[in-house]
């Protein structure tokens, strides 16, 4: 028969249960402060990898450095580009971030399959016209579209950006920029459909006392075929090949440019010090090889080619018959 528990014995119990879980909260609320939680939006998936965002980063500030010093070269004074972070959020949330009326640029970098966005923020884009006709950059604070001649001048600098960006691509991807379109009201670029996710590559641009965004949108179709080359291993190798392309092009230039002696070794004989001492006009030394034999060819002190003797005008010349491979000797 089941032991029936008195009214003191289950307080006694409820007193020890609650005594024991005491602990195990406050170990969980010190873990909680220790701890940072991230909610997750189901809604909106991260499609791109933190590892992947990462290469981009790397591939971006890269970026970064080069247009800097493309800007500074035209403008005529430091130009400053760094960037600030790369996050992937929805087209809609993007062009929300816009201002109107804006300097935006459409392109397509082939063989990514969709159009790509770059935003240069109105601020900046004035403070860059303003230094091109011959001012200091100052800041203006106006609200107004480009006019044609402002638009050309910004071409320039978008062009320019074009080709940098090509440049830090070609370490994942040789890409092949095609502009497309230029607008001044974001609400009328529809790259995209609104609720799909785009990476924003973000900078920020510093002249003189003027600071301002500078907005690269990839959709992020155009980065599915590739997004297998965005690891940060295929990135290392990738680098690595390129600087070894680039110090054996190095390299090269410099050798072009080396000076050494080039010797050709008609006859060879050994004498006898007493023999050579004892010549005179008129003697005759004999040679084992044969007048019409290849003669040898050295470079610095290391026999390199097999040659004919003759003439080149009025000039003594070889011709070259072989190449030695390997180094058979040095005289």
């Amino acid at each position: 028969m089941a032991k029936i528990l008195s009214q003191e014995e289950i307080d006694a119990l409820l007193t020890t249960v609650s005594a024991s879980e005491s602990d195990p909260v406050g170990e969980s609320v010190d873990d909680d402060k220790l701890r940072s939680i991230v909610a997750y939006d189901f809604k909106h998936p991260n499609r791109v990898s933190k590892d992947q965002i990462r290469t981009l980063e790397n591939m971006h500030d890269n970026f970064a450095g080069h247009y800097g010093s493309s800007l500074s070269t035209i403008l005529r004074t430091i130009v400053d580009v760094d960037l600030v972070s790369v996050d992937q959020i929805t087209y809609s949330e993007f062009i929300m971030s816009l201002v109107t009326p804006s300097c935006t640029y459409t392109f397509a970098p082939p063989p990514m399959d969709a159009v790509c966005l770059i935003d240069f923020n109105p601020t900046l884009t004035f403070s860059f016209i303003d230094r091109m006709f011959g001012g200091n950059g100052k800041i203006l604070e106006t609200e107004r579209e480009l006019t044609g001649i402002e638009r050309s001048v910004m071409s320039r600098l978008a062009n320019r950006l074009y080709s940098d960006l090509e440049k830090a691509w070609e370490s994942i991807v040789e890409i092949d920029i095609e502009p497309r379109s230029f607008e001044t009201n974001p609400q009328f670029i529809q790259i995209v459909p609104p609720g799909e996710t785009v990476v924003v590559v973000s900078f920020q641009i510093k002249l003189f006392q003027s600071t301002g965004p500078l907005t690269v949108c990839y959709p992020y179709v155009s980065l599915e075929p590739i997004v297998t080359k965005l690891s940060g291993q295929n990135w290392i190798d990738a680098t690595k090949k390129k600087n070894l392309e680039s110090d054996r092009a190095i390299n090269l230039e410099n050798l072009q440019e080396t000076k050494t002696d080039v010797c050709a070794l008609l006859l060879r004989s050994h004498l006898k010090m007493e023999d050579f001492m004892s010549l005179k006009v008129g003697d005759i030394i004999p040679f084992e090889r044969k007048i019409n034999s290849p003669i040898d060819i050295y470079v610095g002190n290391r026999l390199k080619y097999s040659a004919r003797p003759g003439l080149s005008g009025k000039k003594k010349a070889f011709q070259v018959m072989d190449i030695y491979e390997e180094i058979v000797e040095e005289y």
